[in-house]
Formats: structure tokens, sequence, C-alpha cells
């Protein structure tokens, strides 16, 4: 274990039971969110509660950062001043996923001796409270070997290259989490208004080269008809726009994407921003009147 204190801003779905866990393995951890009631479940938990975002910072020889968008690391990180508290010597992990000029020109702005590492994670609500995440680190390998103990408490860390690559390779994966999603609608559309049944269709898809996490993960959000609240269209969008940003280098066009693009528009368009990601198959089953529900005891992720 790395010795010193542990600082976690951010305590939403995902960064509060990141938090937990490292005080439960041990840690000593200061944690911050801007919603006192998060603040207060972790404080139940053994973590001592930080006055603000700099407080944070300047208590931490580690801080973690888990929020929701790039503008909301901005805000944390430069305009509460908790980039500036940090102490020489420290180390800023940023779970977020983010823009990766963001990370590198914040990077550039840290304190002398403050070093940078980005590891945006995936594996949702019940990875983030089980620690089994998969984490994308990118930065310097001393800054990794640094990192690595920590955040292997919270799941499995594929080192992905120098700083920023994290962000590059976690947009990757949603990308393809994305198109995915909204190929599963279409599927179960066209097994089922051409008389197959649901659970049929269910079982041949997992068990055949459709199979896919989404498949098996994703898929019980539709059949219990709630579409996966925990990760909202909104977020799928801001992720996409990173993508599309991504995609502007690549010197070719990137159909699937932009269409994957355009399809969560749309479903946030008519079900508003706020709506489960996995609208993008109800507008399918809506506008076709079907009905994607299955009998099942399909306990939601985020509380398994």
């Amino acid at each position: 274990m790395v010795p010193g204190t542990i600082g976690f801003i951010g305590l939403g779905n995902m960064g509060g039971p990141m938090a937990s866990r490292l005080a439960t393995s041990g840690y000593d951890v200061v944690a911050y969110d801007i919603d006192p009631d998060r603040l207060a479940a972790l404080v139940d938990q053994g973590v001592d509660p930080a006055e603000h975002a700099a407080d944070c910072a300047r208590k931490a020889d580690v801080l973690l950062t888990s929020l929701r968008r790039p503008d909301h690391v901005q805000a944390v990180m430069v305009d509460d001043g908790a980039l500036a508290a940090l102490r020489p010597g420290s180390l800023w992990i940023d779970l977020t996923t983010n823009r990766r000029e963001l990370v590198t020109e914040l990077a550039e702005r840290a304190p002398d001796r403050v070093t940078v590492v980005d590891s945006p994670v995936t594996g949702a609500v019940d990875g983030a409270r089980t620690g089994t995440l998969t984490l994308f680190a990118g930065g310097s390998e001393t800054d990794l070997d640094r990192a690595e103990p920590i955040l292997e408490n919270l799941g499995r860390v594929i080192r992905c290259g120098p700083l920023g690559t994290g962000n590059v390779t976690k947009l990757v994966t949603n990308q393809l989490w994305f198109v995915h999603a909204a190929a599963l609608g279409e599927g179960f559309a066209l097994g089922l208004a051409n008389g197959v049944e649901l659970a049929v269709l269910w079982e041949a898809i997992k068990d055949s080269v459709a199979d896919s996490f989404v498949a098996r993960h994703d898929a019980p959000s539709i059949f219990a008809g709630h579409y996966d609240p925990s990760f909202t269209l909104d977020l799928c969008l801001k992720d996409l726009g990173l993508t599309m940003e991504l995609a502007g280098r690549v010197g070719a066009d990137l159909p699937m994407t932009e269409q994957a693009h355009a399809t969560f528009r749309r479903a946030a368009d008519r079900y508003g921003v706020d709506a489960g990601e996995l609208h993008v198959a109800k507008r399918i089953e809506d506008d076709a009147d079907l009905s994607f529900r299955l009998d099942g005891d399909w306990i939601p992720h985020w509380e398994k």
C-alpha cells in the first residue's frame, strides 16, 4: 500500500462506490462532493470529509477525481482551486471520461512536482461496487507504477501509454458499446417482428457470434423496462461527442460512429437527455409497436 492520504472528489454513482472501496481497503481517504448527502454517506464508512475541493486536494498525497463531464473537471480543478492546492510530490489521477487535451493542459498547469495520470473506468456501477472495473491508465511509467497499486483495488488496470491515452482507449470502448446497444434494439425488433420469441432470441445471441458484454449486461435493463437510469443519454452524447472529436483525426469516414451519435441524439430528443441510455432501444420498440419486456428476476446492476 502506498503511504499517505488518498483524496477523492466526486461521489456519484461511480465515485461513491470507488471511494468506499479504497476506504475499506485500508487507505486513509478524505473526500468531497457538492452533494452533502453523498459525502455524509461516505463519512459513515470511515471517510474523512473535506470542506471543499481545494481542501481535499491540499490534504491528499494522491488525489482521485471522478466527475461527469470535462467542464466539471475544469470547474473543480481550476475554478475551485483543487489543482493549485496540490502539494509538491503529489499525484492526481483523473478517473473521469475526459477530453484528452484538457487532461494534458491541466497537467502542464499543475504546480511543480505534481504529476498526473488519466485513468477512466468501465464496468458500470456493479463493477465499481465489487472492485471489478477495468481502468485505462495513461501516464509516465513512473507515475503508473505509483498509481497502479491504488487503482488495483478498483479492478484491472490496463496501461495504455502516455498521458491522455487512457481517455482515447476509454472512448473507443464506449464507441463500440454504444454501437452494440443501438444494434441490440434493432436485433430484438427484427426477431420479434418475424416470429421469434424474445427469450429464444436472447439465448441465441448469447450463444453465438452475436454475443457481447452489452447483450449480457444491458439487455436485462431493457427486459425490465427501466432502460438503465444509472447512465443517462446525456452522458452517452457527451462521450459520443468526444469520440467524434477523435474521429476528426482519422482521415477516413466512420459511418457507424456517426450513426451511433445520430441514433442516440434521436432517443434524447424524444425521451429527454436524463432518460436511461437504453432508451436508444425503446425508441425502436415504440416505433415498431413491439414489447421488449421479458419475465425474470432482473435485479438492477447498481443493486447487486
